[in-house]
């Protein structure tokens, strides 16, 4: 078979939308202070732009931070080594830190990125991914903020990608292969 490959949906937009709402208000709950959202790039990218408008819905006035981290290239397994590719740019001495990234799969770059935050001088660094994928820990960390739990499948859209495609897709999906079990994908 030529041509685009079938992506099939795991969570639609309107889920993701919905989901994003209510983490905003458990971010909330947690009372941040003087509060800095560090995202993740690049697949981080569009979960952090509705989260971060879902947290100004829900009253609060973070900033926000880039940090462009890597441990896969080109491939679609971790190397288990993360790389700064790009570097937070602001004083996190004393701040509240919001962490967000795409998916806990390993735990690697998220532990990472928590432990340089911590290091340079973070009050507090809370955690929160879109995905996790709770069986494939090769550290010890938990989010602090879960979006969903994911199926060991390997997942695009939503900002996420495999070689730089997919990442435009406004729900997370999967390339379908005739091998997955159906009942894994959203019917909406």
């Amino acid at each position: 078979m030529t041509g685009t490959p079938r992506i099939r949906v795991l969570f639609n937009e309107e889920t993701i939308a919905k989901r994003n709402e209510e983490l905003a208000q458990d971010i909330a709950r947690s009372n941040p202070e003087n509060l800095l959202v560090v995202a993740v790039l690049k697949g981080s990218f569009m979960f952090a732009a509705d989260l971060l408008r879902a947290l100004h819905r829900v009253g609060l006035e973070p900033q926000v931070e880039f940090v462009h981290l890597s441990s896969y290239l080109d491939g679609t397994v971790s190397t288990g080594n993360v790389t700064i590719l790009r570097d937070v740019e602001s004083d996190v001495r004393g701040r509240d830190i919001l962490l967000v990234d795409d998916i806990l799969e390993s735990g690697r770059t998220v532990t990472f990125a928590k432990d340089l935050l911590m290091a340079r001088g973070a009050k507090r660094v809370l955690t929160t991914v879109l995905l996790e994928k709770p069986g494939k820990r090769a550290v010890s960390i938990e989010a602090d903020f879960v979006g969903f739990t994911c199926p060991d499948l390997f997942v695009v859209g939503y900002g996420m990608d495999v070689a730089h495609s997919y990442r435009q897709l406004p729900f997370v999906g999967v390339v379908d292969h005739a091998n997955q079990d159906p009942d894994l994908f959203d019917k909406a």
